[in-house]
């Protein structure tokens, strides 16, 4: 299998040329058989895939989140990243957009409450053969071969990762009390607040945080937006890993082994050795991507797919994003 990356689209600003959009194979088994979900739409009088424009101030992944659930009534987390769709639109900018693979619960079809409307006029659930023959447009059948390549290695069903950086903290020279008590900046504030609905369009419930105070603060909104209370670990704080005492190994096998989507809040020294504890936990063989998935700004995330049902599938991609604060 090939290792998936993707990158967290630049900025997008309403005067570029390029507009930015975000969407989702949306899948569910009927019987133990594969059924993906195609919207119907009224305007156009196509057959496509759930998506949509991003709107000012979010990330790419909760706008595919959004988008899903606006126009299917089916609220859904991400899984992998399935590809990127790019075609020049009636006013000659080009759109580009970002497509991941999203399970649909049962729970979630039955909470929908979809009625045909002036943007859709239906929503179905068919084969991937069938949709083949559905779809309007090329772009998508090239987005839904990326899909089947993970059908067909039997990991479509997958659990997240993610490694995130703390938020913009004061600088050293700047505070005078341990570094261990560094309080975010006004940017890292926002910052932490303005990935709250990106991290939970992956669907994540746990929170393992560093107890530096810059890293507790990071996450602390989410876990407010949760109702979940974050673990605090020195294990993989900044001053145990330059003192020698951290344990990246147990905090990432834990994760690893439950299987469970969740959120490791940690600092820029410490990444590497996060994500690189992550591919040994999953066998998965050390690259230069590992390097680039670990170099992350303040308040930046790199979401690590593992397969839920084959664990010696290794990593199955790696995402990273951005926060526009």
């Amino acid at each position: 299998m090939t290792l998936r990356q993707t990158q967290e689209a630049p900025r997008a600003k309403w005067t570029d040329k390029a507009v930015y959009a975000a969407g989702a194979v949306v899948w569910r088994l009927v019987d133990g058989k594969l059924r993906i979900l195609l919207i119907h739409r009224t305007k156009y009088r196509d057959v496509t895939l759930p998506k949509g424009k991003v709107d000012p101030g979010e990330m790419l992944a909760e706008t595919a989140v959004r988008e899903v659930h606006e126009e299917t009534g089916i609220r859904v987390s991400l899984g992998v990243p399935v590809g990127v769709s790019r075609y020049v639109m009636a006013s000659r900018k080009q759109k580009v957009v970002h497509y991941w693979a999203a399970e649909a619960t049962e729970d979630a079809i039955r909470a929908s409450a979809f009625v045909p409307n002036r943007e859709i006029a239906a929503i179905e659930w068919v084969s991937v053969k069938k949709a083949r023959t559905r779809l309007s447009y090329p772009v998508d059948l090239e987005i839904l071969d990326f899909f089947s390549t993970l059908v067909d290695d039997g990991v479509l069903r997958t659990f997240p990762v993610i490694a995130l950086r703390h938020a913009k903290a004061l600088p050293r020279s700047e505070w005078d009390g341990s570094d261990a008590s560094r309080p975010l900046t006004e940017r890292g504030r926002n910052q932490a607040k303005s990935i709250v609905g990106p991290l939970r369009a992956f669907g994540v419930r746990k929170i393992i945080t560093s107890d530096a105070e810059r890293c507790v603060r990071t996450v602390a909104p989410l876990a407010k937006a949760l109702g979940r209370k974050p673990v605090l670990t020195e294990k993989i704080s900044q001053d145990a890993w330059e003192d020698g005492t951290d344990d990246l190994r147990a905090v990432v096998g834990r994760r690893v082994r439950a299987g469970k989507p969740a959120v490791l809040c940690s600092h820029g020294p410490v990444l590497p050795g996060l994500l690189s504890e992550i591919s040994l936990a999953t066998g998965t063989i050390q690259g230069s991507y590992l390097s680039s998935a670990s170099d992350l700004e303040p308040a930046a995330f790199s979401v690590v797919h593992l397969s839920a049902t084959n664990p010696g599938s290794g990593i199955i991609a790696i995402e990273t994003h951005v926060p526009k604060v």
